[in-house]
């Protein structure tokens, strides 16, 4: 005799284990309809046998917790987030159902540019919008979906045109795209909306296990909390109120018609990563010191000047150098929004040990390419530090006596060659031949794979060498007279 057993679907845990407090009840209010929708969803992949390839992701909202209770992959994304990091997903595990499980406030206010964005793209996901037109979570404030007249925390007196604006049509926008071959609306309001949510649920799902493309359904679901009503009332509330304005309907049906797509795995070279992102070859490291290695100090740098001086090129190619020494290396940029003139910095790290942090807050050596630059920074050189002076534009000496202060007319030079924008490296030739940090020698050999303008690199050296040189004839002859008088 044949025997129904009425059970949880096996993608949703028997105990929540991961939630505190009681462990066999969700922690949503009494009448809401996330817990519908979660039952929907779980029978779903168990009748397609897709537990082992899905990804939940829920973001902020009420549905935050999901990953208490489905027994599948879990990603938590940040407020709106959740196509963006689907679309990750999705992009690197080809095999995986990525489910995202969002709110109006989330999707419809927050996450409005990334659920557009990743439905013009047809991003292979699968979209489940709750749509209960009020910030349930956060104690009841006004979402996108409110309808005019509605009261909410934050429109007491109710939603006005004037004032806050029409409700937005989700599902309608998302029909409009291109991309998407499955949009519809349901509600929960009654058995009939529940039969058809659950219909348009195995559907859209099924689309993306096909191959097929982005797929939303928008859910328009109780709030008795965040209403103020018992659950009978709430779902009065959704037919009578809610779908005059939101009709349930099939907005966008391409499926049969839109052709399977499967994304091919790609597995580059890292020589092919290198040449898309136009990096550029550091060719093999040099040759292992590992007595150099013990005994390097863990350097902090920071250059600054304006943009267009080349500021975050010399710290990126010092930091190219520390790489190929073996070193441990970070570099982080800051700059303002101009192309040229702006102010710019580049904070660099060099050390025998993992770099904690990119940020250099009090460098060892401060090189400053401009007068606000050294305004800027000065006072911020660790005692002892070193300050290399770009004196062809700044005309005033340092302030500070306990650090090191090294005026070199890098413009100049760079000038007198005919390569103005190359102050930058004679400013690293000069350092490095200063302090015998790295060898010259070396740097002119990162020079030219390191530098984007690749048929600069013969002047880019030799600009490399016009500071080392200047460093030898100036710096190196005062070094030996103050030993001779010593």
């Amino acid at each position: 005799m044949s025997q129904q057993v009425l059970e949880k679907p096996h993608s949703f845990y028997e105990k929540f284990d991961r939630k505190g407090g009681p462990q066999k009840t969700t922690h949503y209010c009494p009448g809401c309809g996330h817990g519908n929708v979660h039952k929907l969803i779980a029978e779903t992949i168990d009748e397609m046998g897709l537990a082992d390839r899905t990804v939940f992701i829920s973001p902020v909202g009420c549905s935050v917790f999901a990953y208490y209770y489905f027994d599948v992959g879990n990603i938590q994304a940040a407020h709106g987030r959740a196509p963006a990091v689907g679309t990750g997903v999705k992009r690197t595990r080809h095999n995986s159902i990525v489910i995202s499980y969002q709110g109006d406030g989330d999707l419809a206010s927050i996450g409005t540019a990334e659920i557009i964005h990743a439905a013009n793209r047809g991003e292979q996901m699968t979209v489940f919008f709750i749509n209960n037109g009020i910030y349930g979570m956060t104690g009841g404030q006004m979402a996108a979906t409110s309808l005019l007249g509605q009261k909410t925390a934050t429109t007491p007196y109710g939603r006005t045109v004037e004032n806050e604006g029409y409700p937005i049509h989700m599902a309608e926008v998302i029909a409009t795209l291109e991309a998407p071959v499955f949009v519809a609306r349901t509600h929960l309001a009654d058995l009939k909306g529940i039969m058809n949510t659950r219909k348009c649920v195995r559907k859209a799902v099924q689309a993306q296990v096909e191959g097929k493309g982005f797929t939303f359904v928008e859910i328009l679901s109780p709030c008795p909390t965040g209403w103020k009503m018992d659950t009978h009332t709430s779902c009065e509330y959704i037919v009578d109120k809610m779908l005059p304005v939101f009709p349930d309907k099939v907005f966008k049906d391409l499926i049969a018609e839109r052709e399977s797509y499967v994304r091919p795995d790609v597995d580059p070279t890292d020589e092919e990563v290198l040449d898309a992102l136009d990096l550029g070859q550091l060719g093999e490291p040099f040759p292992k010191d590992q007595n150099f290695l013990d005994n390097f100090p863990t350097m902090n740098f920071k250059f600054a000047g304006f943009g267009g001086q080349g500021v975050l090129t010399a710290g990126a190619i010092l930091a190219a150098v520390g790489m190929q020494e073996h070193l441990q290396v970070s570099w982080i940029p800051s700059y303002g929004p101009e192309m040229r003139g702006g102010t710019a910095n580049a904070s660099v790290v060099l050390s025998n040990k993992p770099v904690g942090s990119p940020m250099v807050v009090k460098p060892d050596v401060l090189a400053v390419m401009n007068d606000p630059s050294m305004d800027a920074f000065e006072e911020t050189i660790a005692p002892g530090g070193l300050m290399i002076v770009n004196s062809t534009i700044i005309t005033r000496k340092a302030k500070r006596t306990d650090i090191e202060t090294l005026y070199i007319p890098l413009t100049q030079i760079a000038d007198d060659m005919g390569l103005k924008a190359a102050a930058n490296m004679v400013l690293l030739g000069a350092y490095l031949e200063y302090s015998k940090l790295l060898p010259v020698d070396h740097l002119k050999q990162i020079v030219p794979r390191g530098i984007k303008r690749k048929q600069l690199g013969d002047q880019n050296i030799e600009a490399v060498e016009a500071g080392a040189k200047w460093v030898r004839e100036n710096v190196g002859a005062r070094k030996a007279e103050a030993a001779v008088t010593a």
